[in-house]
């Protein structure tokens, strides 16, 4: 059996609430072993035979529109592959500046030079962006209310669906969910 980390978009918001009860036996329904979740906001820990995490994604995306009546869209990584997203510093640190805010967008595909070019226009003084393969890094400098960039914009200029953690949330699951 393989481990996979789903990270789920948009699970428990615009009206809809998902308790993690649920949404374990929603994918417990499909098969699926040794089904955890980790905190409140959309990432399920599960194993499965299948080595085709594409097949998967969609399975999974289908399987939750069928049952809760919208698309939740869904991003699968292993646990060597979230490894690797926790060792990349695109910035040269590994834990942000106090007041500084580090986050990881989750993407299906790695995106082509032209969506690159459209992320890396979005920086600012306060946001920082770096893309490599399936991950966007954003380094916010400052407050929340100190930037302008949102998730959207992120999928606007992407072209593509993406759904974020803050760094020290994928730093903990990689850390219970070792390679």
């Amino acid at each position: 059996m393989l481990r996979y980390i789903a990270f789920l978009r948009a699970i428990n918001v615009g009206g809809h609430t998902v308790t993690m009860d649920t949404l374990r036996s929603l994918f417990e329904s499909l098969g699926f072993a040794n089904v955890e979740t980790f905190i409140a906001s959309g990432n399920v820990i599960f194993e499965s035979p299948s080595k085709k995490p594409v097949d998967l994604e969609r399975t999974i995306e289908q399987h939750l529109e069928a049952a809760l009546g919208y698309e939740v869209a869904t991003f699968l990584r292993t646990p060597a592959e979230l490894n690797d997203v926790v060792g990349h510093t695109p910035f040269g640190q590994g834990v942000p500046q106090a007041g500084h805010t580090l986050y990881v967008s989750f993407l299906k595909m790695p995106p082509d030079d032209a969506a690159i070019q459209r992320v890396a226009a979005l920086q600012t003084e306060v946001d920082r962006l770096h893309v490599t393969g399936r991950a966007v890094y954003w380094l916010r400098l400052g407050g929340s209310g100190d930037s302008k960039l949102t998730g959207a914009a992120f999928e606007r200029a992407l072209k593509a669906p993406a759904t974020a953690r803050n760094i020290t949330t994928v730093r903990k699951l990689a850390a219970k969910y070792p390679p």
